[in-house]
């Protein structure tokens, strides 16, 4: 633990927490739900007997889901507990994703990963809330930070890895799926529903939980819903708060950098610096690798900083600067450092800004503004290819594709990191949300 110490500081010894540890297992099926089918989908043209531009509903049907089934998932955790919901997403994404390898049938396949889609919108979700169910300050951070660092490295090797069985067999990459099952029985067996862990926690402080008398200790009971108002009318007007909803709309933003550099990461290696598409994957691997490490130091930047208003700032001002660098370069090497910048940026603020969001309600309304502010991140992946991709048809005709990559992509920066500069402003400006834990917002 010495060296691990060493590497992400006292909040450590966070990864000895049995809880966490089925937390960071649990969070490796839902990264590969996307990322173990890219690099074999042309393989699975003929077992499906479909086409190379139908192949790819794979990718979208699993993706759709999530807009609206991640706030369900959310009410049905701060209703029922963290533990059922996760035990029975992690239980459907490996059932529905691994019975793939056993059908021909491209519909069949579709359906198969729909439900697989709804599985993956139960579990992050899950995994954010009892996070900062369990902890809260830089141990949070830290531990937002490492759970998005296992994503990192997990979206690095597993496509590998898919890559090297599907040569043996079209099938086996589904096989791997079934890491979910395993995972799903560890945590029915050895995971401490968060809500009872707080209450051991909150009796063992003695009962003092908040300072200000508005929130329990991590985890404690606080139902602030069921004194004659319904659960989504309360949720709603959390959300509708100033400072809450200007910190869930920036939570939102890095991923509209990082998806707009993803999805024209080969056309501005390929088209504007003379680059391969080995270069282009190059660069895809350096934000990755640098988004995990980033990630990883979220708790330590936490405890360097009296607010994170300004580590935020700062990791805005990277999204926006990096994915420009990487617009306006010379050539791939200086691409490379603006995209290392860029993936600096989005590994740092959506690890602080998740664990922001935990912390903005009591236990009982936790899931639910974690999974409207996770399925805000869903709209924005999903909106940003389609309204570049618009406003690079509207300009080319006037300025030619190259210019207008450029000047859309610098757009994309402008939004992303500007925006979420504005929102932390917003947020810094406005007064606290009843139940949030002092010190917890970007101050």
């Amino acid at each position: 633990m010495g060296s691990l110490t060493s590497l992400l500081g006292d909040d450590a010894a966070v990864l000895r927490d049995r809880n966490f540890q089925l937390l960071l297992l649990s969070n490796v099926p839902p990264v590969i739900g996307t990322a173990l089918l890219s690099p074999v989908l042309d393989s699975l043209v003929g077992p499906f007997g479909t086409t190379q531009t139908d192949v790819g509903l794979l990718i979208s049907v699993f993706t759709a889901p999530g807009i609206l089934i991640v706030p369900v998932a959310g009410a049905l955790a701060d209703r029922y507990g963290r533990k059922p919901v996760l035990v029975a997403a992690l239980v459907l994404f490996g059932l529905a994703g691994t019975a793939i390898a056993f059908t021909t049938d491209f519909r069949v396949a579709l359906g198969l990963r729909l439900l697989q889609g709804v599985g993956f919108a139960g579990i992050v979700p899950t995994l954010i809330t009892s996070i900062g169910d369990f902890y809260e300050g830089s141990r949070e951070a830290t531990a937002q930070g490492l759970r998005f660092t296992v994503s990192g490295l997990s979206q690095a090797a597993f496509p590998l890895l898919a890559g090297v069985l599907v040569a043996t067999a079209w099938q086996y990459p589904f096989l791997l799926f079934a890491i979910a099952l395993p995972a799903a029985a560890a945590v029915a067996v050895w995971f401490e529903e968060p809500t009872a862990a707080g209450e051991a926690e909150t009796a063992a402080d003695g009962g003092r939980g908040d300072p200000d008398g508005d929130e329990p200790a991590p985890g404690g009971e606080a139902v602030d819903w069921d004194e004659g108002v319904s659960y989504g009318r309360a949720l709603a007007g959390l959300v509708r708060r100033p400072r809450v909803l200007a910190l869930v709309v920036g939570r939102t933003l890095p991923v509209v950098v990082w998806i707009g550099f993803l999805t024209y990461n080969s056309i501005i290696v390929g088209d504007l610096l003379g680059g391969t598409p080995a270069q282009a994957g190059l660069l895809t691997a350096v934000g990755s690798v640098a988004f995990a490490g980033a990630a990883s130091q979220a708790g330590r930047v936490t405890e360097l900083f009296d607010s994170r208003f300004y580590p935020l700032v700062a990791a805005n001002c990277c999204l926006a600067v990096g994915l420009a660098v990487v617009l306006f370069a010379p050539g791939v090497p200086v691409a490379g450092v603006g995209i290392l910048v860029t993936g600096v940026g989005f590994g740092l603020a959506l690890s602080l800004y998740r664990s922001i969001v935990t912390g903005l309600a009591s236990q009982s309304l936790r899931a639910g503004l974690v999974s409207v502010a996770e399925a805000g991140g869903r709209v924005t992946a999903t909106a940003t290819p389609v309204a570049m991709g618009a406003a690079i048809a509207a300009l080319a005709p006037q300025l030619g594709f190259g210019p207008a990559v450029r000047v859309v992509g610098l757009g994309v920066a402008v939004v992303g990191g500007g925006g979420g500069v504005v929102c932390l402003v917003v947020a810094r400006l406005s007064p606290p949300a009843p139940a949030e834990r002092e010190g917890v917002a970007a101050e």
